[in-house]
């Protein structure tokens, strides 16, 4: 799986031998295999393959032939024709520098064929032989290393089986890097019309039918796509920010720039250009947004970096400008290459493609989880994922059970195809997601609102993402993550805000959740239930994971500081009436206590205790009564 469109630039070292060198004593044998390197080094493989089989006629014996057909059938993926003439060639010649060559470039072969136990048998000779040439030292020496990882670590599973997506989404030549919204029901991928570099690239987006069917392939945006090329994206969780990658056609800092896209309604604005924080005069690609869009990671090769391309990371402000670019270090990088990254919904399992660890060739695909501010030690994620080809363009859903990537196929005739797989139990990631969406409406009027929307993790008052409605349709989506206590809350101006709790600290099945929002002006009469307010049972006393909401409260009086509120507790109808009427009181005496000792005064606030008396559902269930114990916010 994963075959690589790298492959074209990794072309394999030529050992190249003086005609004094040569085995063979016919001109006309000599004349062929010269004319036929002319057309080897232009890729034009098969005439390099007719003339260097017209030597072999001259002269059966003709080593330095037989090692360059193996080059040129390397060079075309084909790697059985390949290995066939360098172990002629081998057999022919007793110069030892020659027989270095041969073990060398057999030992990549089998790496490249994942035939591990063979490349070791290979590079093993050519390390005992090698004594001068420190640079290849190192590459077999990486290379066995490789094979023992691969002998160690290859399994098979037969549960483990991709599948093409349908022909209407897979109708081009090739299409690759597939992304996904948060929803699953739209796919992004860049298409190409030819098997070219030069061939037009574009951005298409596929949506899924009612009945849960992909449809066919469009283009995401006039906006968006030109006559030249546009690359890898990313897309936000909720589908309205896109980052793409443009090299030629628009105005640019270098290579190829990263540029941005918001969608309003259903239409795409203009792209713009990242600019210089995060863009230079090197190569920018391979983006990948956190789920809210406000964390970018992406590859560069500019100067200044670990290896030749690094993972980069770059956070969105306040004020929607982007901070200036960071190397994302030695916790990920490496002296080789990282490309591909993906970072998960859950932000925080990142996937990444690199050549510069321990694994089973090529590129492999590596997990790293975000503990704090660091990075902890990447993991290669194995077999069967993870095989001799090379791996990158993963994408994972937000449950973590389901994969999208994209194979290479063929080498003159290349097409790409996107594929969809199972990931197996054993390689799912550690924090699950899923998600809540809905629209953002005026309680009076119905019309859909611009808001922000917020999630906190209430453990350590920390806001973890930030989202905004879209200004047309209302539409808004936040991803909830597996492992904490989440305080959502929903803020326009003039608004009263609104507060959702999603307790995820002990989840292990949910499901998506759909939830129209709807706020009330900030006038007299206007309520909010304070859903992120908590105390133990009985008990009347806050807990400290309500300082999020308290906070909350706080800034809005201060920012409104002519509004008076009533502060209400209410219960549900177990226990006496009597006691429940305390108890609500002395809860919502408990919160008036914190904001007045936080600095509002106290004429502002009214305490009521309603007890049991203002049910908002029937007390019928656990799951009612819960609703019913309650702290509500009016403003009088």
């Amino acid at each position: 799986m994963f075959r690589s469109f790298l492959f074209f630039f990794l072309l394999t070292a030529f050992f190249s031998y003086g005609q004094a060198q040569l085995s063979t004593k016919s001109k006309k044998a000599i004349e062929y295999y010269n004319q036929a390197d002319n057309f080897r080094v232009r890729s034009q493989y098969n005439q390099a393959i007719s003339l260097l089989n017209k030597a072999i006629e001259k002269d059966k014996n003709f080593a330095e032939a037989y090692f360059r057909l193996g080059l040129t059938y390397k060079m075309m993926g084909l790697m059985d024709q390949s290995n066939a003439n360098f172990q002629e060639g081998l057999r022919l010649t007793k110069d030892a520098k020659k027989q270095r060559a041969y073990y060398f470039e057999l030992g990549d072969n089998y790496m490249r064929m994942g035939d591990y136990q063979s490349a070791l048998t290979a590079l093993d000779k050519y390390l005992s032989m090698e004594t001068t040439n420190k640079v290849n030292q190192a590459k077999a020496v990486k290379w066995k290393e490789n094979a023992q990882f691969g002998l160690e670590n290859k399994k098979s599973n037969s549960k483990f089986r991709p599948y093409i997506l349908p022909p209407t989404v897979n109708r081009f030549m090739m299409q690759y890097f597939p992304v996904l919204t948060a929803d699953e029901q739209q796919l992004i991928f860049t298409r190409r019309v030819g098997p070219g570099p030069d061939d037009d690239e574009d951005l298409v987006v596929v949506r899924k039918t009612k009945n849960g069917e992909w449809g066919e392939p469009e283009s995401i945006s006039s906006n968006i796509n030109s006559r030249y090329n546009e690359g890898t994206c990313t897309i936000s969780a909720d589908g309205r920010q896109l980052i793409f990658t443009s090299c030629l056609g628009r105005k640019g800092l270098g290579n190829c720039d990263l540029f941005e896209s918001k969608k309003i309604g259903d239409e795409w604005t203009e792209p713009e250009n990242l600019g210089p924080k995060i863009n230079s005069g090197a190569w920018e690609s391979q983006p990948s947004l956190s789920s809210d869009g406000r964390i970018l990671y992406f590859v560069s090769d500019r100067r200044g970096g670990l290896g030749e391309r690094d993972i980069y990371v770059s956070y969105k402000e306040e004020n929607g400008s982007w901070t200036t670019a960071e190397n994302l270090g030695e916790d990920v990088n490496t002296i080789n290459d990282e490309i591909s990254p993906f970072i998960h919904v859950n932000n925080r399992t990142l996937f990444f493609a690199s050549n510069g660890r321990v694994g089973f060739g090529g590129y492999d695909i590596y997990r790293s989880e975000k503990e704090g501010d660091q990075w902890t030690a990447p993991v290669n994620i194995g077999s069967p994922i993870n095989n001799h080809e090379d791996q990158f363009s993963l994408f994972i859903n937000a449950s973590g059970e389901r994969g999208y990537y994209s194979h290479e196929v063929g080498r003159d005739n290349n097409t790409a195809r996107i594929y969809e797989f199972d990931v197996p139990e054993e390689l799912q990631i550690r924090f699950k997601s899923n998600f809540v969406k809905g629209v953002v409406r005026d309680k009076e009027t119905n019309q859909p609102l611009k808001a922000s929307v917020e999630l906190f993790d209430l453990q350590n008052d920390r806001r973890v993402s930030l989202v905004e409605s879209d200004s047309l349709n209302g539409n808004y989506l936040m991803v909830l993550t597996q492992g904490s206590d989440y305080a959502l809350y929903v803020n326009a101006h003039e608004y009263l805000f609104t507060s959702l709790n999603f307790n995820y600290e002990l989840a292990t099945h949910f499901e998506p959740i759909e939830i129209d929002i709807f706020l009330e002006k900030a006038k007299t009469g206007a309520s909010a239930v304070l859903q992120n307010i908590f105390f133990d049972v009985d008990k009347y006393e806050l807990k400290e994971k309500s300082k999020t909401e308290l906070t909350k409260i706080i800034r809005f009086l201060n920012e409104n500081p002519d509004v008076q509120v009533e502060l209400s507790g209410h219960t549900d109808n177990t226990g006496s009436a009597s006691y429940n009427k305390n108890l609500s009181l002395k809860r919502a005496e408990s919160v008036a206590n914190y904001l007045v000792l936080n600095g509002i005064e106290s004429k502002r606030i009214v305490k009521k205790g309603y007890g049991a008396d203002k049910p908002i559902r029937p007390n019928d269930t656990e799951e009612n009564k819960q609703f019913n114990r309650r702290i509500e916010f009016k403003i009088l």
